[in-house]
């Protein structure tokens, strides 16, 4: 098998030649990117509404059902938010654990993706720890998406030969 040469990039202030190799070929690195920005914004949508349930059921006292039987009335519920104590529906689907459970798994999958950019990339462990962050911190991973994407679209850019493996 042949070695690639990796890339040499030129330090302006000190004139000394700057290698940069990647952990994949150009290809695999932009589909770990589109895999990485299509969780990003799926998690951080989950995230909001996550955000957004934890207020009404720890503020109001207030949770999200879907179907069921008012307990006061007896009427049939159907969509909408119902005291959490004592319980306001029977027999409903409990939306708010479901939006806790979705959002739980779409992190662990989001993190696997943080991981391949991250290794694809080559970057500092820091960095693997900024994208994680993004899952749990609101609006982060928007913001660290949009930057990383651009960044990722840089380095490409400036080292066509590193991303050359096979």
């Amino acid at each position: 098998m042949i070695e690639p040469k990796p890339a040499v990039q030129q330090d302006s202030a000190q004139g000394k030649g700057k290698k940069r190799r990647f952990g994949g070929t150009e290809r695999q690195i932009r589909s770990a990117l589109k895999f990485y920005k299509v969780l990003a914004y799926l998690t951080g949508a989950m995230l909001l509404l996550l955000c957004a349930e934890l207020i009404a059921r720890y503020a109001f006292g207030q949770y999200l059902f879907a179907g069921g039987t008012n307990a006061v009335t007896g009427q049939p519920f159907g969509l909408g938010f119902a005291d959490a104590e004592p319980k306001g529906v029977v027999g409903g689907a409990n939306i708010s654990v479901a939006v806790l459970i979705v959002h739980g798994w779409m992190y662990v999958v989001y993190l696997i993706s943080n991981f391949r950019l991250w290794t694809l990339m080559r970057w500092p462990f820091m960095k693997l720890i900024l994208l994680a962050l993004g899952g749990v911190v609101p609006f982060l991973s928007f913001v660290v998406e949009k930057k990383l994407h651009a960044e990722v679209d840089a380095e490409l850019a400036a080292n066509p030969q590193a991303a050359q493996r096979y």
